[in-house]
């Protein structure tokens, strides 16, 4: 096959022949708190301003070979912590995207690929699961349920020492389920749970609590943003997993239900940052808008997928579920970290989400700090 190297899709791709693998699925443990499964930021770290909210985001951070590009991209997320000069838009916590340890969620991996890469992270952390976090490992001599190490550090009934984190000082996340709602200020951050298959599984059960908890922050409105969080990319252009029909199908068909829409959708799952705006026509009941969807899955997976030419055979993009759906921007060769900002001003919110690299990978000279690769502001 020739491949024409001088131009890429600019919009999603759906991979052929993927063989399905939708038997690795499985259940999900029981939810440590309350229906419908909410934990305010105020419990956790108050914000000092009501109208300002300034967090980091971040998927695919584990790697079973090296952690080297993990550790490279806390340092970078430590400095904004650390900056000399106060905006008042300095980072308050850390959102993880899924896929904190791999390949098997094992709590054997967890000191080596989370505890330790994020000691000097001064934040609190919150996440929602990935599919590696969710595996089982079939040649495990410790027998171990699905998630059981994630519910440990993340959804815990109360803060204290992990007994596998090498005594760190990180206190286990009080999560009240490894799907959830994170109650802030200025926005509802809502994280969801998408299982282990490739292109990814959400239940019943699941859809209905999507459906309550978008009815619900919708009522807060325009006072808080909404925002969506899951680990499968809907859309996708890149060569490893290309588009999930499930997770488009699923977050479309409730959409069109309830007539409501979150302001943003991140996801990780593909180790690349991918920017999406999906377009709706005039007379849809999103009424014109531009949705974003955001993929931020270079957060320290040693392997960085790449965005597809083209040529390349495997891949598709006539579908109708791609119609109205650009991909605005990309960057498959650097690792990197979102930082969303909030504001809330007479007119409305502001949501401004900037996507950072490390400084190696530009072959900067010591000392400088991640750089701004794309910026995205979205007024809601």
């Amino acid at each position: 096959m020739k491949s024409d190297f001088s131009k890429k899709f600019s919009k999603p791709v759906f991979k052929r022949d993927v063989p399905d693998d939708t038997f690795k699925y499985q259940p999900a443990p029981k939810p440590s708190g309350k229906y419908p499964y909410h934990l305010d930021l105020e419990s956790i770290d108050p914000v000092p301003d009501q109208n300002k909210l300034a967090f980091h985001m971040v998927g695919d951070t584990g790697s079973i070979r090296t952690p080297d590009f993990q550790k490279l991209v806390v340092g970078e997320m430590v400095k904004q912590f650390e900056a000399t000069e106060k905006t008042g838009y300095e980072p308050q916590f850390l959102f993880h995207l899924g896929d904190v340890v791999y390949n098997f969620g094992e709590a054997s991996q967890y000191q080596r690929q989370f505890f330790d890469p994020y000691r000097q992270y001064p934040g609190p952390i919150f996440a929602i699961p990935g599919n590696h976090d969710s595996d089982i490992n079939p040649d495990s001599r410790v027998r171990y349920n699905s998630l059981d190490a994630f519910t440990a550090v993340f959804c815990d009934t109360e803060r204290r020492t992990v007994s596998f984190s090498g005594d760190a000082g990180r206190k286990s996340m009080v999560q009240p389920n490894v799907y959830w709602t994170l109650l802030t200020p200025l926005a509802n951050i809502i994280g969801m749970y998408s299982n282990v298959p490739k292109f990814g599984v959400v239940t019943d059960e699941q859809r209905e609590w999507l459906i309550h908890e978008l009815r619900r922050a919708d009522s807060e409105r325009p006072d808080k943003a909404v925002i969506l969080c899951l680990h499968h990319s809907p859309y996708s252009a890149d060569i490893n997993h290309g588009s999930s029909m499930p997770m488009i199908e699923l977050l479309e068909g409730v959409f069109e239900e309830t007539g409501i829409y979150p302001d943003i959708v991140f996801s990780g799952h593909v180790h690349n940052y991918q920017r999406f705006s999906r377009h709706y026509k005039r007379g849809h009941s999103r009424n014109g808008r531009v949705l974003p969807f955001i993929v931020a899955g270079s957060g320290g997976y040693d392997e960085l997928h790449p965005v597809a030419y083209t040529s390349d055979y495997r891949f598709h993009s006539d579908l109708p579920e791609f119609e109205g759906v650009n991909l605005e921007y990309s960057c498959d060769t650097k690792h990197g970290f979102l930082k969303v900002l909030l504001e809330r001003a007479a007119d409305g919110i502001t949501i401004t989400v900037e996507f950072y690299t490390l400084p190696h990978e530009r072959r900067a000279e010591p000392g400088v700090n991640a750089a701004l690769e794309d910026r995205l502001v979205l007024k809601v």
